[in-house]
């Protein structure tokens, strides 16, 4: 395959697209869904296009990938977001038309469930975009987060370097999207602690590619979107973050060692992993839970690198998952983690 490059970036006062290629959960929630396309007119000066797809959850793989096919196709589109993730993405990918999505390559964001349309955009030869979807990034209750809005900006309309920094506050604890009083008023936040380096005495420089892990393992064992070659990764940089299921400690583990036995562990001199989501309505932790549960995954992940990829480096808590805020990862692009200096950069 050959390294995915960058596809036009949109202009303010473009048309981008809006599918749902997981969920239709915005005909379920629909105030954070409005929300967000409101953000994207009023703070990003584009319009966004709804597909007939984009609100109807039951909707079948093969009118999921139609919606997908037609955002591509259009040559008035000039980006395609997703409302949300999912569960059974996976099922879209082989009724997707690669040559038609070669042909029009556009700027594609998305997460989670999302992780599938990236993995394959990748080995399409596009880069695209981890973040920025419509319910969660864009319509965020009370105001975007400042960090967020900051990072999707600069990916949506500039090309070049982007810093990435510690969150100074965040969040991992919802609230109702059923209940109108949820979005009176921004989520409350906690201090965040920086982030935490492992075999942090080398630069690396190479490209992006991982996302949801348990997205990642679903591929892995349904062989899809995973290169045959996997020298394609060396060098390179992975990034990966768990969900709101709250995967126990073991699981992680096991999935990360599986994908050492596979190979892929090794092939990579970088492991971005993304600060875990340790509260969910199904798990309502508490704080010393919540930090049991982040101190259980970081040892999990230590665990299976220091078998399969003992020198890797490492930065734990990066602010790239299902917690709040979000910034955008090139799916594909360029990342630039320096360990002396501390500094992860991307390229949009």
């Amino acid at each position: 395959m050959t390294m995915p490059m960058y596809p036009p970036k949109p202009s303010p006062g473009d048309r981008v697209a809006v599918v749902s290629p997981g969920a239709g959960l915005p005909g379920l929630f629909p105030r954070p869904f409005e929300l967000g396309l409101e953000r994207l007119r009023k703070e990003y000066g584009l319009e966004p296009v709804e597909y007939p797809a984009t609100r109807r959850m039951g909707s079948t793989p093969r009118e999921r990938a139609d919606d997908v096919h037609a955002a591509f196709a259009d040559p008035e589109v000039k980006a395609v977001f997703t409302s949300i993730g999912g569960d059974d993405q996976i099922t879209v990918l082989p009724l997707l038309d690669r040559e038609l999505i070669r042909a029009n390559p556009k700027p594609f964001f998305g997460v989670s469930d999302n992780t599938n349309l990236l993995a394959f955009l990748y080995n399409a030869g596009i880069v695209g975009y981890h973040g920025g979807t419509v319910m969660t990034s864009l319509g965020r209750p009370g105001a975007m987060n400042p960090v967020t809005a900051d990072s999707l900006r600069a990916a949506l309309f500039t090309s070049g370097p982007y810093e990435l920094r510690p969150a100074e506050r965040f969040n991992d604890i919802e609230r109702d999207w059923a209940d109108p009083a949820t979005f009176d008023a921004e989520p409350e936040s906690r201090p965040g602690a920086g982030w935490t380096w492992v075999n942090a005495d080398r630069v690396v420089e190479g490209r992006a590619w991982g996302g949801c892990l348990e997205i990642l393992g679903w591929l892995l064992m349904a062989d899809r979107e995973v290169p045959r070659d996997l020298s394609v990764f060396d060098g390179g940089v992975l990034f990966l973050e768990t969900s709101e299921e709250l995967p126990s400690g073991e699981e992680v583990f096991r999935t990360l060692r599986n994908m050492g036995e596979r190979g892929l562990l090794g092939r990579f001199s970088a492991l971005l992993m993304g600060r875990p989501k340790t509260w969910s309505f199904e798990k309502p932790n508490s704080p010393e839970d919540a930090e049991r549960y982040a101190a259980g995954q970081r040892e999990a992940v230590l665990r299976a690198m220091r078998v399969y990829a003992p020198d890797t480096t490492i930065v734990f808590d990066v602010d790239l998952g299902h917690t709040d805020p979000q910034v955008v990862m090139p799916y594909g692009g360029a990342v630039r983690v320096d360990g002396p200096a501390r500094r992860i950069t991307v390229t949009y």
